[in-house]
C-alpha cells in the first residue's frame, strides 16, 4: 500500500503547481491588509494624474513617449525598490498630421467629425467619391467592382445585448482593421468606419489600429463618431450617389529607439521564479491615455508599492513592466518575451491589467483547466471584495507573447488580465474623453488592490512544494 501511494504521487507529482491549497485566516487578514492600504494610503490617483497631466498623451515614437519613459523610471526609484531598468525597444513612429477633414455633399454640405486611423496612409490630397455603406467585409466581397472608385463606410454597430462590452468590441473590430484592406481589394478608395463604442450619440470619433495587406494598394482610412454615423446612414438610405470629400495627411516616420521601463522586488526564496505585472505606457495620441492605458500603468506600480508599504518579502522576484507600443505594434511585449526567452528567464505567472480603471469583477485565466481551477480556488477569499469572475479567456496583448508559438518562454506559465466592470470602458476607449477627470479614484484604488491581493496569492501558492 505504501508502494502505491508513492506511485501515484511520483505519476502526479506536477499537479502540485495548481491544485488549489486551502486558503488560511492569515491569508485573509493580509488581503484585508492589502485592501486598507490601497484605499486609505493609496498613490496611484496621483500617480494617474502625473502621467495624464504632466505627459499627456504618448503614442509610441513621440515626445510624449519619450517623456512617459522618464516618468515611469523616476516614479519607480521614489518607491526605493530593488532593481529598476529601462529595457531597449525599437518602436513604429507614426503622426496623425494635422488635416482631418470629411464632409458630406448634401444641399446643405455635414461635416462629419473623424480621427485617422492609426496607420493609415494620407490620402492624396482632398479626394470626393461617391458613398457605399455596408455591414460586413463580406459584403464588400460580395459588391466587388460596384465599389470601384468609392468611399466604404462600414456601419457595423457593436451589439448591445453582449453583457460584456469587449464580446461586442471583439464583434466588429474587424472592419476597423482589416476594411481598408478589404476595400482597396475591390477598387475603393477610402473607408470611413464607424466608431467602435455603443454611445449611440457619440460626439468623438474613436481612432485605432488598422492593418494592410502586401500587394494591396494602401488607402486611407478613417473613423467617425456615432452621432455622424447614424446621420450618414439616414442619409444613404433615403439618397444614392451621396458623395462626400476626405482629406488628410498622417505620416510614418522610420523606427525609433524607445524602451520599457521595469521594477523588481527580488524574492525572499525563490528569486529565479519571476512573476510579471504590468500595463503598456504609450496610448493613442488624443485624450490623455487615462484608462488606456495609464490605469493599468499604475494598477501594477502600486502593487510593489502596497507590497513595500506592508513589509512583504515575495518569494518570487515580482517584476513589473511598463510596456511601450501595445497599441500600434507590440513591440514591448514582443522584445519583452523575445529577452526571456534568449536570457531563460523562469516567468512562472503574468498579470496585466489593460481593460481600464472601473470596479474591478475578477481575471480572465489563459491556461488550462487546471490553472483556471487554481485560480478560480481564491474566489472564497477574493469575493467579499467584489471578485467573482474567474473564467479561461484572454489576458492581455503586452503579456501573449510570453505564451504564444507554442509556449515560447515557459509551457507552464499562468497568464491572466485584471477584468473590471466594462459597462462604461467604450465611452472613453481610444477617444477625447479619455482623461484622467474620468477616472474615479475608488475604483482605481480598488483595482490595484485586486492585482495586489492577487500577486500575493500567486506568490504564496503556486510554488507549494516546489
Amino acid at each position: 500500500m505504501r508502494y502505491s501511494l508513492i506511485s501515484l504521487l511520483f505519476l502526479f507529482g506536477n499537479y502540485h503547481l495548481y491544485a488549489q491549497k486551502t486558503t488560511t485566516k492569515q491569508d485573509s487578514l493580509l488581503v484585508r491588509q492589502i485592501f486598507d492600504e490601497a484605499l486609505v494610503h493609496g498613490e496611484s490617483y496621483e500617480n494617474l494624474r502625473s502621467l495624464c497631466k504632466d505627459v499627456g498623451h504618448r503614442l509610441s515614437g513621440s515626445a510624449g513617449a519619450e517623456k512617459a519613459v522618464v516618468w515611469g523610471e523616476k516614479t519607480l526609484r521614489k518607491m526605493g525598490i530593488d532593481t529598476v531598468y529601462l529595457q531597449e525597444i525599437d518602436v513604429p513612429f507614426w503622426e496623425r498630421g494635422d488635416r482631418e477633414e470629411a464632409v458630406l455633399l448634401t444641399p446643405e454640405p455635414r461635416n462629419l467629425r473623424i480621427k485617422t486611423l492609426g496607420g493609415s496612409v494620407a490620402s492624396p490630397g482632398k479626394i470626393q467619391a461617391e458613398v457605399v455603406e455596408v455591414n460586413s467585409l463580406d459584403e464588400v466581397t460580395r459588391l466587388g467592382t460596384k465599389i470601384k472608385g468609392k468611399i466604404v463606410f462600414y456601419n457595423r454597430p457593436m451589439d448591445p445585448r453582449n453583457i460584456s462590452t469587449f464580446d461586442s468590441y471583439g464583434g466588429c473590430v474587424d472592419q476597423r482593421y482589416w476594411g481598408a484592406v478589404q476595400a482597396a481589394e475591390q477598387g475603393a478608395i477610402a473607408v470611413i468606419v464607424r466608431s467602435m463604442t455603443l454611445l449611440e450619440e457619440g460626439h468623438h470619433a474613436h481612432t485605432g489600429s488598422m492593418g494592410y495587406k502586401e500587394g494591396v494598394t494602401k488607402i486611407p482610412a478613417v473613423a467617425v463618431c456615432t452621432e455622424d454615423a447614424n446621420a450618414l446612414h439616414n442619409v444613404l438610405r433615403t439618397q444614392s450617389g451621396m458623395e462626400m470629400t476626405l482629406d488628410i495627411n498622417p505620416r510614418e516616420n522610420p523606427d525609433v529607439k524607445s524602451f520599457n521601463v521595469i521594477g523588481e522586488i527580488k524574492g525572499s526564496e525563490f528569486p529565479e521564479r519571476i512573476i510579471t505585472i504590468g500595463g503598456h505606457l504609450d496610448s493613442w495620441d488624443v485624450g490623455e491615455g487615462a484608462h488606456d492605458d495609464g490605469a493599468g500603468v499604475v494598477h501594477s506600480m502600486e502593487v510593489l508599492r502596497i507590497l513595500k508599504a506592508m513589509n512583504y518579502k515575495p518569494k518570487c522576484t515580482i517584476r513589473v513592466v511598463l510596456f511601450m507600443n501595445e497599441e500600434n505594434g507590440n513591440m514591448g511585449g514582443k522584445t519583452y518575451a523575445k529577452i526571456m526567452k534568449q536570457e531563460n528567464q523562469n516567468i512562472i505567472a503574468a498579470v496585466e491589467s489593460d481593460r481600464g480603471g472601473f470596479s474591478p469583477r475578477g481575471f480572465s485565466i489563459r491556461g488550462t483547466d487546471d490553472q483556471v481551477d487554481f485560480v478560480a480556488g481564491f474566489r472564497s477569499l477574493l469575493e467579499p471584495y467584489g471578485l467573482h469572475f474567474y473564467e479561461k479567456g484572454f489576458a492581455g496583448v503586452d503579456i501573449n507573447p510570453l505564451a504564444e508559438d507554442l509556449n515560447i518562454v515557459n509551457p507552464d506559465i499562468l497568464m491572466m488580465g485584471l477584468v473590471p466592470d466594462s459597462q462604461r470602458y467604450f465611452d472613453f476607449h481610444h477617444n477625447d474623453d479619455d482623461v484622467f477627470e474620468n477616472v474615479n479614484k475608488r475604483e482605481l484604488e480598488l483595482g490595484c488592490a485586486s492585482i495586489t491581493a492577487m500577486v500575493y496569492l500567486l506568490d504564496k501558492y503556486l510554488n507549494v512544494n516546489g
